[in-house]
């Protein structure tokens, strides 16, 4: 399992790897279009390779997903921790149960006692 794993990431650092050698050509990021940052008398650019704006951009979109997918699920955290104090409670009364009754030494006995 491990050389599978070792295996993959070489292939991802090869593709990884070709795609910035293929995009290494320097872009300008504009913040807004020309005319409206003429307008607005705001503009912001930079210029960077071609492949650091890829690279960002997967980087962006999967932080995106995992915050939407962490956000998602918050209902069903909620539900399992609702569910964990339920059975930590039901354990306690359990626990509770059996040592009373291990005090008369047998259950129905204990529960005649508790009867009279």
């Amino acid at each position: 399992m491990r050389l599978i794993r070792y295996v993959f990431l070489a292939i991802l650092a090869v593709c990884l790897i070709t795609v910035a050698l293929a995009n290494a050509d320097v872009v300008t990021l504009n913040l807004l279009p020309e005319a409206l940052a003429q307008a607005t008398g705001y503009g912001f650019s930079i210029e960077l390779p071609l492949f650091v704006v890829i690279f960002i951009g997967i980087l962006a979109g999967l932080l995106m997903g995992f915050v939407w997918e962490w956000l998602r699920e918050h209902k069903h955290r909620a539900e399992a921790a609702r569910h964990r104090g339920e059975v930590k409670k039901l354990e306690g009364e359990l626990k509770r149960i059996k040592t009373g009754s291990e005090e008369h030494g047998d259950e129905v006995l204990a529960l005649l006692e508790k009867a009279s």
